[in-house]
């Protein structure tokens, strides 16, 4: 196997590593993607971000934000107050569940707020800074002329992570169309959120 191709698999299998965790990001693709709500959107916005964030990482920028290590610490925070806001709306339809799944969402005004809400879950998280800028770009630091190849590779695991996310959640279709189901969904969901918001506030 040539050094490129090891370079990449290597890449391949470390950003998996890191992007197939119970998280903010993933919970809200699985609830998109079981809704059959933008979820193109919604998997492309997060494929691309981590793209750039890990060309970002390669590319040397993780070592100049280290300089502003409060930039960090205020991110933190925002995507803390926004976690325990989404978290709590998740709880709220866990106390008024709704009619279990639909086959589509609801027009624009739908797919305006799913767009929003990935990117305020995927860029307001510090978590994503630190996976993606920081502990890739210094991996990638290792492989040399082939870092480039190495960040390829992990954003190519972070296409197909959420294209698998997003559109294998209709596989779960059948068995959320039921409100109970949903209701141990945004359960699961609510406590992701409410859990990593609490962290980083007081990690902040």
């Amino acid at each position: 196997m040539s050094p490129a191709l090891v370079a990449a698999a290597a890449g391949f299998g470390t950003g998996l590593s890191l992007i197939v965790a119970i998280g903010a990001q993933n919970a809200f693709v699985l609830r998109q993607g079981v809704r059959r709500d933008a979820v193109l959107a919604v998997v492309g916005i997060c494929a691309l971000s981590d793209a750039v964030l890990i060309a970002l990482g390669v590319g040397g920028v993780g070592a100049l934000v280290v300089a502003w290590p409060g930039a960090l610490t205020v991110v933190g925070w925002v995507g803390g107050a926004f976690l325990l806001g989404y978290g709590a709306l998740a709880a709220r339809r866990v106390v008024k569940p709704g009619d279990g799944l639909r086959a589509a969402g609801d027009a624009a005004g739908s797919r305006r707020r799913a767009v929003l809400t990935c990117l305020a879950l995927t860029w307001l998280n510090p978590h994503v800074y630190l996976d993606t800028v920081f502990l890739l770009g210094s991996i990638a630091a290792d492989r040399g002329p082939l870092r480039w190849t190495f960040g390829l590779g992990a954003a190519l695991a972070s296409l197909c992570w959420f294209a698998v996310l997003g559109f294998g959640a209709r596989l779960l279709g059948r068995f959320l169309a039921r409100p109970s189901a949903w209701r141990v969904l945004d359960g699961l969901v609510a406590a992701t959120m409410i859990t990593l918001g609490v962290l980083l506030l007081v990690g902040g």
